[in-house]
């Protein structure tokens, strides 16, 4: 038998994996030997895992994740699943470099205005953007922000220049809401200004029937005036979360549904009480279940999930509240699994989502109907 098997030393010279790396993919059920010697506890390989062994090894060079190297193995030849990873992969460093690229060009502009103070371009920055715009924008995200006063850097809405467009963020840790203004032109780099709450509602209570609203931004200070309507404030100087990482959402499912549908099928389906949830207070859980044709369901979370079904818990409150932020029409949701985030975004608005943190399905302690 060992004439036909390679030894897990072999292995390891032919694709530069350290013996120790294949008992580790062996313990997570990624590359597992074809014969363990029942006596030595020794691992061999057949001859197809070679193949297997270098694939493996050229996705941990690239940095692929291990639930990523799992499917890529795991893939049924002609379904295409393990292109779709690894292309899920590219997209994900692709925007990792841009997000460097534009971390390093605002470093850039910070060491200039460091080095040479009295030259340097001024740090405050001023454009117009239509006013509804910005009113749909804030809408969506309004619900996100922070309110526990131990986390005063999330206290207020995140006004971001990035490219062409001002990005509005907001996160409590337990869910994020971003939304995004086309701007007319492209500012050149400044770092993002957080909006105090108070600042960020009385924004919200300006904009109604105007037309266009310019905007002031950074040096400590906010201003937005709309025709001869204006509110201005200090903004805290503090360096938001990076929050970008978290965005990179790579999702098995999407499921296309009416706001109300899904609104509906909440409201009325099973709820669950967690004594224990965000703030120290209980929070009412849903569960949110895709069937293996692909339908969204609601169902109670002591009933077994059917072979093939996704299921994803979250804070039902949280839920209704990103469901009714900026009142949309239509739904897209979609789910990477039972513990990735729940991506909740409107169609037409590729910049605009919300996303709730999911909460383990076995903490499901007591049901409430």
């Amino acid at each position: 038998m060992e004439s036909d098997l390679r030894s897990i030393g072999e292995l390891a010279r032919a694709t530069g994996l350290g013996v120790g790396t294949l008992r580790y993919y062996d313990g997570a059920d990624v590359l597992a030997p074809a014969h363990v010697d029942p006596q030595t506890g020794y691992r061999w390989y057949g001859p197809r895992q070679l193949a297997d062994a270098r694939l493996l090894a050229r996705l941990r060079r690239v940095g692929l994740p291990l639930t990523g190297i799992r499917a890529v193995l795991g893939a049924a030849p002609g379904t295409g699943e393990a292109h779709r990873v690894v292309d899920a992969h590219l997209r994900r460093l692709e925007d990792g470099l841009a997000d460097a690229r534009r971390e390093l060009s605002l470093i850039r502009t910070l060491i200039d205005q460091r080095e040479n103070p009295m030259t340097a371009a001024p740090t405050r920055l001023r454009f117009t953007v239509p006013a509804p715009a910005l009113a749909a924008a804030l809408d969506a995200v309004r619900f996100a922000v922070c309110t526990d006063p131990e986390l005063p850097v999330l206290a207020g809405v995140l006004f971001e220049v990035d490219g062409a467009a001002l990005r509005l963020v907001a996160t409590d840790r337990y869910r994020m809401a971003l939304a995004e203004v086309p701007l007319p032109t492209t500012p050149g780099p400044r770092p993002g200004t957080i909006v105090p709450t108070a600042l960020a509602d009385a924004l919200l209570a300006l904009l109604p029937g105007a037309t266009e609203a310019e905007i002031t931004l950074g040096g400590g200070f906010v201003r937005v005036e709309t025709g001869a309507h204006r509110i201005e404030g200090a903004t805290p100087d503090l360096d938001y979360p990076d929050y970008r990482a978290l965005t990179r959402l790579d999702p098995l499912h999407r499921v296309d549904i009416p706001a109300a549908d899904l609104r509906g099928a909440v409201e009325s389906g099973a709820a669950h009480t967690l004594p224990s949830g965000p703030g120290g207070a209980d929070c009412t859980v849903t569960v949110l279940a895709i069937t293996p044709d692909g339908r969204l369901a609601v169902p109670p979370a002591d009933v077994d999930p059917t072979p093939g079904e996704l299921r994803v818990a979250v804070n039902r409150d949280f839920l209704l509240e990103a469901l009714a932020a900026g009142r949309p029409e239509q739904l897209v949701l979609e789910l990477g699994g039972p513990i990735a985030p729940l991506a909740i975004r409107t169609p037409g608005r590729d910049g605009t989502f919300s996303m709730l943190m999911p909460i383990r399905l076995p903490d499901l302690v007591r049901s409430t109907e």
